[in-house]
């Protein structure tokens, strides 16, 4: 039987629900595999430009585990002072491989940062600053949390030069968050939201979640307008997805029927509001700036932590991945007892060829506000891009090039979750397919 073509793959997925996969990166996550070779850090690093890194520290705990959540994190706060002690060990290793380098921006990540104690907070700031060399407060510095967060974790943020926190909020409904698992009032996270302003924090982003058990189009009304009372920066809105091996995903139960609309909903009450759509999440109240001095289509990434991923031209590398409480403590658990040579090496991730690194620039801008730019693309690979989805995408309303640059229409921005993954190459396509999830 001869394979879909281009075309048959796009009518495929335009007819059925639109959110495929979460497209944020290429190659996903689940294209990774155990590399053979297992390359030293030290060679990976050294034919790349290291001036503009960007940090990235991954904190794998939470208080409690949201139905929807497939982020690799638990529950077990008992294994993180040593989950620090494996941290310092592998920020040690991987900063002498990296030699000289400079980072221009960073984050924490999880999980919750803000869910380690405060002097376990401090302690991996020192690990950033004094072992890593990041500058901080100095550069543009992004945390995670929840609206559990508290007033001395948040000053420790502000010592640090946090110019970014990103609150995960879900739902101002309270009924809304019980559903998929989360025991949240809105008195508590109005009280942190206020700690959060009170303290000055340049950006302030709140993340909203469609597409909720039991959410309707006025429920959800009522949390983008709460949001907005706040005035934030920037606005996430995530569309609800049921994934394997997740507290939903045991349940065997959809959510599919209202997401496109909820998307439409909320998209349109953000633009109303003055807020600039940068991605089919991403909604910001100033207009995106595009020159900063980090460009993950150019720069490289640099990961600390199980669940973090680090990024080169030429290879993407992580910790294995997992879902499931026992896998991801498993994981979690050999990351703590690893010696500390095994970090010198990247041991799981997959290495990009020359077309994947075009396809990958391909994807990241398309999905963006910045749009796919075919000058820019060709100047940095040596040639014109010859890629026929754009062509098909244009065709169908879903993208328009102006001026040499081609973004995704409305049509094709709210698409972008099967678009992504629709740009994928045969081969990774193939190895996202093989995947079990655990």
């Amino acid at each position: 039987m001869n394979a879909p073509s281009l075309a048959q793959r796009l009518d495929t997925l335009l007819s059925s629900p639109p959110y495929e996969a979460y497209s944020y990166s290429y190659p996903h996550k689940t294209a990774y595999r155990a590399l053979a070779d297992r390359p030293a850090l030290s060679d990976v690093w050294a034919a790349e430009d290291r001036r503009n890194l960007f940090l990235y520290a991954h904190v794998p705990f939470c208080a409690m585990r949201c139905g929807f959540c497939n982020l690799f994190t638990t529950t077990d706060g008992v294994l993180a002072d040593a989950w620090l002690d494996a941290f310092s060990r592998q920020a040690s290793v991987v900063r002498d491989a990296l030699g000289e380098a400079a980072f221009v921006t960073g984050a924490l990540g999880g999980g919750t940062p803000t869910w380690l104690s405060e002097a376990q907070l401090q302690r991996l700031f020192h690990i950033l600053t004094q072992t890593m060399g990041a500058r901080l407060p100095g550069i543009p510095l992004s945390v995670e949390m929840s609206p559990r967060v508290d007033g001395p974790r948040l000053d420790i943020l502000a010592a640090y030069g946090a110019t970014r926190v990103s609150i995960g909020v879900q739902s101002f409904v309270d009924a809304e968050v019980r559903g998929v698992g989360r025991n949240q009032r809105r008195p508590e996270v109005e009280r942190a939201l206020q700690a959060i302003r009170d303290r000055g924090f340049p950006t302030v982003n709140l993340d909203l979640i469609y597409g909720l058990p039991g959410q309707t189009a006025d429920s959800w009304a009522l949390s983008i307008d709460a949001a907005l009372a706040w005035q934030p920066e920037e606005v996430f809105l995530y569309p609800l997805y049921v994934r394997p091996r997740t507290g939903l995903g045991l349940r065997g139960k959809k959510w599919n029927d209202h997401r496109i609309q909820r998307y439409r909903e909320g998209r349109d009450r953000l633009l109303a509001a003055g807020y600039h759509q940068v991605s089919m999440r991403m909604f910001q109240r100033s207009p995106p700036v595009s020159a900063r001095s980090y460009r993950c289509q150019r720069d490289g990434m640099v990961g600390l932590g199980p669940g973090a991923r680090s990024y080169t031209q030429h290879l993407h590398w992580s910790t294995e991945w997992g879902v499931g409480p026992t896998r991801v403590k498993s994981i979690l658990q050999d990351y703590i007892q690893r010696p500390a040579t095994d970090f010198a090496h990247a041991w799981h991730g997959i290495a990009l060829t020359p077309a994947e690194q075009r396809r990958r620039h391909l994807i990241q801008s398309l999905l963006s506000h910045e749009g796919f730019d075919v000058a820019f693309f060709a100047e940095r690979f040596g040639g014109p891009p010859d890629f026929p989805e754009v062509a098909e995408l244009e065709r169908r309303g879903l993208a328009h090039t102006t001026h040499g640059i081609t973004r995704l229409t409305p049509e094709g921005l709210e698409r972008s979750d099967a678009i992504g993954p629709w740009l994928y190459s045969a081969r990774v396509r193939q190895l996202c397919a093989e995947f079990t999830p655990t």
